[in-house]
């Protein structure tokens, strides 16, 4: 028999033997002997309900039950036995089962988890079967590992579990006190504490308002130190704990020792009228001395409970401080003068404070002492000589890296303004002579270069070394800093000595005129607008003697003038007041400028050039890269895109070049025609060979020979001048 139960506990699953399980009866549906029928406690049909398994249905549901067990102490006088109380969990995923009991403070037993979370078995007989939820109940006795459980209460979700699974709940059980933890804790009650002090419970405060400070600004007039020195200090009020902190502001080199801190954060106690206490009259406890001297010398002191000698200390409180308030700081009279915002909103806020009028307390400034710097001494630069006196390590003197970085040579701004100069002078061999006068705005720096002439039996090259040069006519050995030459003391017309060679201006390169005209506020000279000005003040009061001198110098009435009776005019009619470059920058601006000034096969020749030197000839496939953006095949393209083309093709031309020749074959609606534009490029079919014959100097070139422009200042239109003048006649 026994051998034909095991075999009936065992089946076959994929030819493999397992166990199947003891509740499976034996041939023709009998148990077997020893096998009790499971009852089935579930009071729901098969059909209602979920179908979801148990650990999805009943996750993270547990039922609470409040229970408590007796335990014998046979080795004491003082407990025969304990009550220990507990907490019985099951969960309902698994049938799990686990309890646990609650510590307590010093009572000298290991407690926490007593029996571990797993399914626990029925006590005998009943023993191959374990508990389920239709095993508990209200005021019942439960037995776990042969220790008796009397569960007294559950939670509310327990009682609408159980009610829900058609159980019946018992009333409540009462839960009964440990006797032995009762007689401790009367034993406690009637001990005396120690330190009969009322305790101060200050951990509310210091939740409410910790980070909170308050900060004023006061001011310490020190009459007893040498000088009567005013002391500016910052007062902290931390509002957690009432403390103060006091911090000194130390001005910048006045001989004072930099201390952390003008008083350690802690209570500050007011000043009593009697004056400060000894140490000693303030404690935490007072003793008495209940006998005195009556027995002997041997005495019994207790400690005073009604606290018959105790002094009293007030501290101050944010209530006490106020701006314009004095208060006492250990001896040291200090005055609030202002506090910050947080302060103001707190104070109108709590105490509904409105004025915060502040007290001046900022000490006058000291008169500032020019610092007097001893005399050049000749050796070195000015600005080295300088340095040397500046600290004890002397160190060389900085540039102005940032102009530099910003003035210097970027494609084609060469950010070098060149003018062409004669000397000044009565020698029949210098008069002809020529000069071209570069001004570095990058470093401010000069160099002067004479172009070689032939027959002149002067030989041309570099006649001043580049660097600053100093303005004429000022001291050698003296303190202040010598003035240099800047850009505005260059113009056509203005008279320079340079090392004693004097300059005339005469003439400037169009990269010059035009950064002058467009930095108008650094040069006046070449501001249109503060010339007009100039100009009406001298020719209003006779504007109709200026206008018949116009008309007359046009005797055709073409409405244009050449550019020499114009400048022989404005000579005439300003006396010599307005400068040439003035005049000159009053031309450029009134001027009939030709249609062929922008010369189509010299911009053409340039880049043809670069693209050979390059060896650039990729013509076909910018082509084909043009006609495949072109989506509508209309042979123009946007001039953005085609400049995005080149850019992204590596063409190699500088984009001011790129752009004036994109400018050129656009239409009427700013599309450039870019098969004419490629076919112009390409220098191995469609090279310009005029390039050599070609006169016109770029403005950006370095070998400029101070040739005056192929296209100057030719005509002159008057009449938009006299309008902008006089005002338009009626």
């Amino acid at each position: 028999k026994e051998k034909f139960h095991k075999s009936q506990l065992w089946g076959y699953c994929n030819k493999v033997a397992m166990l199947v399980g003891e509740d499976k009866p034996g041939i023709g549906g009998e148990p077997l002997p020893g096998q009790k029928p499971k009852p089935k406690y579930s009071v729901f049909p098969r059909e209602i309900g979920s179908d979801a398994p148990t650990w999805v249905a009943f996750d993270k549901q547990v039922l609470s039950f409040d229970a408590y067990f007796e335990e014998e102490v046979p080795d004491k006088n003082q407990e025969l036995y304990r009550i220990r109380h507990c907490k019985i969990y099951f969960y309902l995923e698994d049938d799990t089962i686990q309890v646990v009991e609650p510590e307590v403070k010093n009572s000298g037993i290991t407690q926490g988890t007593i029996v571990r979370r797993h399914r626990i078995p029925l006590p005998p007989p009943n023993e191959d079967q374990f508990y389920t939820v239709d095993h508990f109940n209200i005021n019942i006795e439960v037995i776990l590992y042969a220790r008796r459980y009397r569960i007294t209460d559950c939670d509310q979700f327990t009682k609408n579990f159980l009610r829900k699974m058609g159980v019946r709940l018992n009333p409540p059980a009462c839960r009964p006190d440990d006797p032995y933890t009762k007689e401790r804790q009367k034993i406690v009650d009637n001990m005396k504490p120690l330190r009969p002090y009322e305790r101060l419970d200050t951990l509310r405060q210091f939740l409410e308002y910790d980070g909170h400070v308050l900060r004023f600004f006061c001011v310490w007039d020190d009459p007893e130190s040498m000088f009567h020195d005013r002391r500016e200090l910052v007062l902290h009020y931390y509002l957690s704990d009432d403390t103060i902190e006091i911090k000194e502001m130390i001005p910048v080199n006045s001989g004072r020792d930099a201390v952390p801190l003008f008083l350690k954060r802690n209570k500050l106690p007011k000043y009593a009228p009697t004056g400060l206490y000894q140490p000693g009259t303030i404690t935490t406890r007072s003793v008495l001395n209940v006998f005195g001297e009556l027995v002997g010398n041997k005495g019994r002191y207790i400690l005073d409970n009604r606290k018959t000698g105790a002094v009293h200390q007030e501290f101050y409180k944010d209530c006490d401080l106020t701006i314009g308030a004095v208060i006492n700081v250990w001896g040291r009279k200090i005055v609030l003068c202002d506090c910050d915002e947080f302060t103001k909103e707190y104070y109108r806020t709590k105490y509904g404070i409105m004025d915060f009028t502040p007290i001046p307390y900022k000490a006058p400034l000291p008169p500032k002492t020019e610092k007097t710097l001893p005399p050049y001494t000749g050796f070195g630069s000015e600005e080295d000589s300088l340095c040397s006196c500046l600290g004890l390590l002397p160190k060389p003197p900085q540039k102005d890296f940032k102009k530099f970085m910003e003035k210097d040579r970027n494609g084609l701004e060469s950010n070098i303004l060149r003018f062409l100069a004669k000397l000044i002078t009565d020698s029949p061999i210098d008069k002809d002579r020529k000069f071209i006068i570069s001004y570095f705005l990058s470093d401010d720096t000069i160099s002067v270069f004479e172009p070689m002439q032939r027959n002149s039996g002067i030989l041309g090259g570099k006649f001043l070394e580049r660097g600053r040069i100093k303005k004429p006519g000022q001291e050698l050995f003296k303190s202040e800093p010598s003035e240099y030459f800047k850009a505005q003391n260059l113009f056509v017309g203005a008279r320079v000595c340079f090392h004693g060679h004097n300059f005339l201006l005469v003439d400037a390169d169009e990269y010059a005129f035009n950064y002058m005209e467009k930095h108008a506020n650094e040069f006046s000279v070449a501001d249109i607008s503060v010339i007009l000005k100039k100009l009406k003040d001298i020719a209003e009061p006779r504007s109709r003697e200026v206008k018949q001198m116009f008309a007359a110098t046009d005797p055709d009435h073409t409405k244009v003038i050449e550019y020499d009776p114009f400048r022989n005019l404005i000579v005439n009619i300003t006396d010599g007041v307005l400068s040439e470059h003035e005049i000159m920058t009053l031309g450029r601006c009134y001027s009939m400028r030709d249609d062929s000034e922008m010369d189509v096969h010299f911009l053409l020749a340039v880049a043809q050039e670069q693209l050979k030197k390059k060896s650039f000839e990729n013509f076909g496939q910018l082509s084909a890269v043009f006609v495949f953006n072109d989506r509508k095949k209309r042979g123009v393209l946007p001039h953005e895109m085609c400049r995005t083309i080149c850019k992204s093709f590596r063409l190699p031309l500088a984009d001011d070049l790129l752009q004036a020749l994109l400018t050129m074959f656009e239409d009427g609606h700013e599309q450039v025609e870019y098969e004419k534009f490629v076919d112009k490029l390409n220098w191995r079919e469609n090279q310009i060979p005029a390039f050599q014959t070609i006169t016109r100097p770029l403005g950006y070139e370095d070998d400029w020979s101070g040739q005056l422009p192929s296209l100057p200042v030719k005509r002159i239109k008057y009449l938009t001048l006299l309008e902008d003048l006089f005002g338009k006649e009626e």
